[in-house]
């Protein structure tokens, strides 16, 4: 085991270490990952982003680890973060370039001024099949859920990752907080889910708190953004350009016919650093 280096970021207080294989020379432990994201014993964060790496299906190829350690198909502000890393990196400029994730292949870009980053997410899917989501077929829109023992209706959305969004009239972080962990590990989701609490406050703007699978509670969520936008537009309550509202501050989400998304949002870098080995002695 070495020193490792490690660049740190967020996007709206969602923050994630960016860490080059090319520095490390090796794969990461889960043991690593998950203390590199403890806040007490290791720099802390809600992931790991680890590239780049050159990829035959892309400019580049990013793999993001959760703060349990296991790995997530895709993340909205991790390739924000990921975009912003490049760039400070010189890797690359405003033009457009294409970034390989285990949730497919995004087209990423560094807006003049470097301040705001635009990511074209993919499509949103509503089909059980392909979130997927046990027991259900065709699209999954105001299904019902039982919690605690009151109902609650959900819909289900994948964006290369899976979510669960609960349009409701009043949210906090109180109930993200207590019904998340409930429906993150909810059977009928057999690979888990995010979960978006979802208020539609306009027909351009909409407010979510977020449960982020293996990661918890969370101020920020690109690909929550796109599934909750998608969802509130699904289901015609919003047009197709919609501003997402969250504790960490606010996203641009764009829709075409089709439901392929648009994010646009800030990036902000807090700094360098490394891990000593010592570090590594506490089991996690």
């Amino acid at each position: 085991m070495s020193t490792l280096h490690y660049t740190k970021y967020h996007g709206l207080g969602n923050d994630y270490v960016v860490m080059d294989p090319a520095q490390v020379g090796r794969e990461l432990t889960q043991a690593e990952v998950r203390l590199m994201c403890h806040r007490n014993y290791g720099p802390g964060s809600d992931g790991i982003l680890w590239g780049p790496s050159k990829s035959p299906a892309g400019d580049f190829s990013l793999k993001i680890f959760n703060p349990d350690g296991s790995e997530a198909e895709k993340s909205g502000n991790g390739l924000r973060i990921f975009t912003r890393y490049l760039f400070d990196q010189r890797l690359v400029k405003h033009e457009p370039f294409s970034v390989q994730t285990l949730g497919g292949k995004v087209r990423c870009c560094v807006k003049p001024g470097g301040e705001l980053i635009e990511v074209e997410m993919g499509n949103v899917s509503f089909d059980a099949g392909r979130i997927p989501v046990t027991g259900y077929t065709g699209e999954v829109l105001n299904q019902e859920m039982v919690l605690e023992g009151k109902e609650y209706r959900f819909c289900a959305a994948t964006i290369g990752n899976p979510h669960c969004v609960l349009p409701l009239s009043e949210i906090s972080e109180a109930l993200a907080r207590r019904l998340g962990p409930q429906i993150e590990t909810d059977a009928r989701f057999p690979n888990r889910t995010n979960v978006q609490f979802l208020k539609i406050l306009g027909r351009n703007d909409i407010q979510i708190e977020i449960w982020e699978r293996g990661a918890g509670y969370t101020l920020a969520s690109g690909s929550s953004s796109s599934a909750a936008a998608a969802v509130a537009h699904k289901l015609g309550h919003c047009d197709r350009d919609i501003t997402v509202h969250m504790p960490g501050g606010k996203l641009s989400i764009a829709l075409t016919e089709d439901f392929r998304v648009t994010m646009t949002g800030p990036v902000v870098r807090v700094g360098t650093g490394t891990v000593d080995d010592e570090a590594f002695c506490v089991t996690v």
